[in-house]
């Protein structure tokens, strides 16, 4: 590797790090509060983005489903094709775009709001068309990508990651979501041996009961 590179590279985790404490910094934590209130009550959540943001949300999606809040991602063309049948009065629809003006999230917005399912919406840009629409609007900050041509959605990526998994571990401590309950979900691959291992040894006899 050429010493540019490497350079290149350590460059690149400074300023993804400093993207997650700059978002922090600007962050709303009363819309933050309203998002887990409602996140908590609804039945289900969907969540859509384009590019790196739908990738975020595909994982958050997931993320929602490990604590037992029924999820799925919905990518921006099948949510004008009839997907958006998955979501009621009363739902959550999380929308994340860096700058806000995501010419294919717009007319879920308009579907949203027929619907009268709540909108939180994610953005940089708080004067864009998905910072106004949504219901909740929960902001991020980035100062610069951590490519050198400042264009690939990396800063972005990891800020809007962060954004996502805060809103997971708040989830968890609201309804006192525990290991138990994981581990049931979860007995897959190593985690689940674990996850499995520990509860075991919490509740002996466990699996004799069964």
């Amino acid at each position: 590797m050429k010493t540019e590179a490497l350079e290149m590279a350590k460059r690149s985790f400074r300023i993804e790090a400093q993207s997650i404490l700059d978002t922090l910094d600007i962050m709303d934590f009363e819309a933050f509060g309203k998002a887990i209130d409602v996140l908590i009550k609804c039945n289900r959540i969907a969540a859509s983005g384009c590019g790196h943001s739908g990738i975020a949300c595909m994982h958050f999606a997931h993320s929602m489903c490990c604590i037992e809040r029924p999820a799925r991602f919905i990518p921006p063309s099948e949510a004008i094709h009839g997907a958006m049948g998955f979501v009621q009065e009363g739902d959550v629809v999380v929308l994340a775009s860096r700058g806000g003006k995501t010419s294919e999230l717009l007319p879920i917005l308009d579907i949203c709001k027929k619907k009268k399912v709540v909108v939180i919406g994610i953005t940089e840009n708080t004067d864009s068309p998905l910072a106004k629409q949504s219901d909740i609007l929960i902001p991020m900050k980035i100062k610069m990508e951590s490519d050198k041509y400042n264009s690939q959605g990396t800063s972005s990526f990891i800020a809007l990651s962060a954004i996502f998994d805060a809103i997971q571990v708040a989830l968890m401590e609201e309804t006192q979501y525990t290991n138990d309950q994981f581990a049931l979900i979860h007995p897959g691959g190593a985690v689940g041996e674990r996850l499995n291992k520990f509860a075991n040894k919490q509740h002996p006899g466990k699996d004799k009961e069964r």
